[in-house]
């Protein structure tokens, strides 16, 4: 009997499941899930789990007490709620879940630090191990000085919005655990400053992107992981399959699992070993040198953490309307 493509896929990549769906993700059986404020918006948002976002309100409205503001309740609920989600996600998944850091202190050293300490010790306190959580900070200078200080702590992280080579080198040389290139938004950011309508898969930007990263990293023998994201059809995967993970949205994963056909593998360790490659030391002076000369990096890191602090404030705004419906 044929393998479909995501048969194939898992037999060279480990398949992320990249949703706050708990149900879906039940229904792929990823190894991993990652999250971010617009998938928990989503999912607060689905029926079934509105007793999860109640509880989650009633029990931030008790730590703070009556005179805390709605806006400041949301806010802590906002955190344990994506500690909720992903302990609920790791009770069906057998290894890692992502928990974002507040986009809005992506230049903030100290902040994201103290709040990454925060999300794993809420996870601890209910029992999950260290191990089993990556959290989740955007690849800005400041986000990876703080993702350096928290895996010298035993933290793991997941560095996002990563659109270029420079992020990419500078995680690696802090001993980040994994980073997250995002192929559909580099994607975008092409077609609409080209004109183009479309890229054939092979050429897609966003699939030579994360290829160029992948075989620098195994070029150079660094041990942090490259796990592309943000896929905007199936043929990107396709191009990307033997990369180390993938995050994959669960319609495209529907789609994996309904097509049949051989799956070539396309990123290989033995490869990038061959590769001509020139090894870049990147220091604050060279990130920020290379980052304002990567016109599409320097736009979609801006946007991204934009999109993620608007995905943060709706959440939140959608949080305060239900506490004060419970309220009454």
């Amino acid at each position: 009997m044929a393998k479909t493509l995501l048969e194939q896929l898992r037999e060279m990549t480990v398949v992320v499941a990249d949703t706050g769906d708990i149900q879906a993700i039940e229904t792929f059986k990823p190894r991993d899930a990652t999250t971010n404020p617009s998938l928990i918006t989503a999912a607060a948002q689905m029926p079934q789990y509105q007793g999860i976002v109640d509880d989650t309100l009633k029990g931030a409205r008790e730590t703070l007490g009556k005179d805390a503001s709605a806006a400041q309740v949301a806010t802590l609920a906002f955190e344990r709620l994506a500690v909720s989600f992903g302990r609920k996600i790791l009770d069906v998944i057998p290894g890692r879940v992502s928990t974002e850091v507040d986009a809005r202190l992506s230049f903030d050293t100290d902040a994201s630090v103290r709040v990454g300490r925060e999300l794993i010790a809420m996870y601890e306190a209910q029992g999950v191990s260290r191990e089993r959580i990556l959290i989740k900070i955007a690849a800005t200078w400041e986000g990876i000085q703080a993702a350096a200080i928290l895996e010298k702590e035993g933290i793991h992280t997941n560095l996002t919005l990563l659109f270029g080579l420079h992020q990419a080198i500078a995680c690696a040389e802090n001993g980040i655990t994994l980073i997250s290139p995002f192929v559909g938004r580099i994607l975008d950011w092409y077609k609409k400053d080209t004109g183009r309508d479309s890229y054939a898969p092979a050429e897609d930007p966003g699939v030579l992107s994360v290829t160029e990263i992948y075989n620098y990293y195994k070029k150079f023998g660094y041990k942090t992981e490259v796990m592309g994201a943000s896929f905007r059809n199936v043929g990107e995967i396709v191009e990307l399959a033997g990369c180390d993970l993938l995050t994959i949205a669960p319609s495209l994963l529907a789609e994996l699992q309904s097509t049949e056909g051989e799956l070539v593998r396309k990123l290989d360790p033995a490869n990038a070993a061959n590769a001509a490659i020139e090894k870049i030391t990147i220091d604050k002076a060279t990130f920020d040198r290379m980052h304002a000369e990567n016109r599409m990096a320097s736009d979609k890191l801006a946007e991204g953490i934009e999109g993620f602090t608007k995905a943060l404030e709706s959440l939140e705004g959608i949080l305060a309307a239900r506490l004060a419906t419970l309220e009454g």
